[in-house]
């Protein structure tokens, strides 16, 4: 594992790229301590407190995702949501609207859809800025928590200026995320989630060391059984992701003059988790919101306690359960229909001579490559449904967690897993021993 790192940094270009990301993420990570101006911090602390019991805790995952900052109510509160919330929009509107579908294969209309989606990041991002800045101006009305005053002179000006400062905050974190894939090492925007959810992992570790101090009812077994969870859904990940389905390929021979191009056989990789992390994100969206809201209803109601159990996620119901199960099933089908499109497949091995064996060029092969994707993406649905569950009911046993542990370590080991990828790649092409590589070596020598 050494030697590998040691060989990054000898390659300058890969080095720069490395230096280049963790300052920015450096940078990332010190705006996520700046409080908004005019904002008491204790008050601010106490209100998050109550909030977070009062709405089951589903806000404590908003806080998970942004760093930290949403709690503190930094200018990067709104962290990188509202870019994530329309480049989903931007994606779906891309396969209902032919004209976006039509921009989209032209040569620059990639570029095009990323603008839209900077315009819609920032849209987004004023609303959710003017409703937050709102809601902090008077939270013992809003709320009914009983905390004091969170901010010091609520006048109009402090208004725009918080609203100012957090769409700032985001663009600028989007930009961070941008110029991290550009001229940085992995994807930025992922980077700087995964980031956001590391830098929570020492409150869970205080957490667990906690209920083993002070919770009579967790002990060393509950202790052990919490990190083979760990170790199960870390191993399930790492297959899953890496887990493909070839597809074989013939491409014809093609005489011209003296000369004989084609007649190679290739492979066509459909990977079993097509989605990634995104159904899982779509589905903890969906669940986040009902939440949220009968939190701040009277819990006098009776209605309104009983709707607060079924969506609570420190205690889940069996009906939460399967309602989330389900999305993110769905969703898993829904994103790889709008990730992989066979009948393009199909129509590019047609147009540069490639057929799949014992298949006819066209609807045939769309059809053959529909299905197969079909069948491999529901053991990969199935996985991203039991990793987010799974972790909640044990968890909520032993209680010591929430609904995020599956999601955390979804994002965390498939961010992680690519930018090692990249990094490989950059090894492999200056002949260097990379990280998979270099394991493979050991294995030959120890035999």
């Amino acid at each position: 594992m050494i030697k590998p790192i040691q060989n990054a940094f000898k390659i300058p270009e890969l080095r720069k790229r490395i230096i280049f990301t963790v300052l920015l993420l450096i940078v990332y990570r010190l705006g996520a301590h700046i409080t908004l101006p005019g904002i008491d911090d204790q008050a601010l602390e106490e209100f998050f407190k109550q909030l977070v019991e009062r709405t089951g805790n589903v806000l404590a995952l908003i806080d998970v995702f942004s760093g930290g900052a949403f709690g503190q109510m930094t200018i990067f509160a709104l962290g990188i949501q509202p870019y994530i919330s329309a480049s989903i929009v931007m994606q779906l509107l891309a396969v209902i609207v032919p004209s976006l579908e039509k921009l989209r294969k032209e040569p620059d209309g990639q570029k095009k859809i990323t603008q839209y989606t900077r315009y819609g990041t920032v849209l987004l991002s004023i609303v959710q800025g003017i409703t937050i800045t709102i809601l902090l101006r008077n939270p013992g009305e809003a709320f009914g928590t009983g905390t004091g005053a969170i901010v010091n002179n609520p006048t109009i000006w402090w208004h725009a200026l918080a609203v100012l400062t957090l769409t700032a905050g985001t663009a600028f974190v989007m930009w961070l995320g941008e110029q991290i894939t550009e001229r940085g090492i992995g994807q930025g925007i992922s980077i700087i989630i995964t980031v956001g959810i590391m830098a929570g992992f020492p409150a869970g570790v205080n957490t667990v060391y906690s209920n083993l101090l002070g919770n009579t009812n967790f002990g060393l077994a509950q202790l052990a059984m919490l990190f083979l969870l760990i170790v199960v859904a870390v191993s399930g990940t790492i297959f899953i992701h890496l887990s493909v389905r070839k597809i074989p390929v013939q491409y014809g021979k093609q005489i011209r003059g003296n000369k004989v191009f084609g007649g190679r056989s290739m492979s066509i990789p459909l990977r079993v988790n097509t989605a990634g992390m995104i159904p899982i994100i779509f589905a903890v969206t969906l669940m986040t919101f009902p939440g949220v809201l009968i939190g701040l209803l009277p819990k006098d109601w009776t209605w309104v306690a009983g709707l607060a159990a079924l969506m609570d996620a420190t205690d889940p119901s069996l009906l939460y359960l399967s309602v989330y199960a389900l999305l993110i099933i769905g969703f898993t089908y829904f994103y790889t229909a709008v990730q992989v499109n066979p009948v393009d497949m199909a129509e590019n091995l047609q147009k540069y001579g490639g057929f799949i064996p014992g298949l006819r060029p066209g609807k045939q092969t769309a059809d053959y490559i529909n299905t197969t994707l079909t069948r491999i993406t529901l053991p990969g649905a199935l996985f991203l449904a039991g990793i987010a569950v799974i972790p909640i009911i044990i968890t909520s046993r032993l209680g010591v967690g929430g609904m995020v542990e599956g999601a955390s370590v979804l994002i965390v080991v498939g961010v992680v897993l690519d930018t090692v990828s990249q990094i490989e790649s950059y090894l492999t092409m200056r002949h260097y021993d990379g990280f998979l590589k270099d394991r493979r070596l050991k294995g030959r020598r120890g035999r």
